[in-house]
């Protein structure tokens, strides 16, 4: 089976020695993902919607890296700062991105580490076919 890693560069990869996201075969997993930029300061500082944006930008390269793209995604579980002030801006963007691609979809509410970091994003992934056939090689 093929087995790939990703490391996009986050501050905690290194000294916590994780990937950003792993393939082994057809399945992916991509780490928890905020708005955090390359120069370690935080996007769009309380704006859940453009840090769900950010971030899922963020997730759609590291899948590319590992050979899976947004529609491969089965499941994505959101950490929000706060279910009543950052809800409507996580739900609008992910429905933008997976729109068509329908995931299935949880969000729980947690206490994030950066002040102004609204949203924090994980993702599971199976490549496969349109027909939803897999190859296990």
């Amino acid at each position: 089976m093929v087995k790939r890693r990703h490391h996009g560069g986050g501050r905690f990869e290194k000294a916590a020695s994780y990937a950003r996201a792993v393939r082994v075969g057809p399945f992916v997993w991509v780490a928890g993902t905020t708005a955090v930029e390359p120069s370690g300061q935080l996007h769009a500082p309380g704006d859940a919607y453009a840090q769900t944006q950010y971030a899922l930008r963020r997730i759609r390269l590291a899948l590319n890296e590992v050979g899976a793209e947004m529609h491969h995604v089965v499941r994505t579980t959101a950490f929000l700062r706060c279910l009543k002030t950052d809800a409507a801006g996580f739900v609008r963007a992910h429905g933008e991105v997976f729109a068509g691609i329908e995931p299935v979809m949880s969000a729980v509410e947690a206490g994030l580490a950066t002040p102004g970091m609204t949203v924090e994003i994980l993702v599971d992934a199976v490549i496969h076919d349109e027909s939803g056939k897999i190859d296990l090689p």
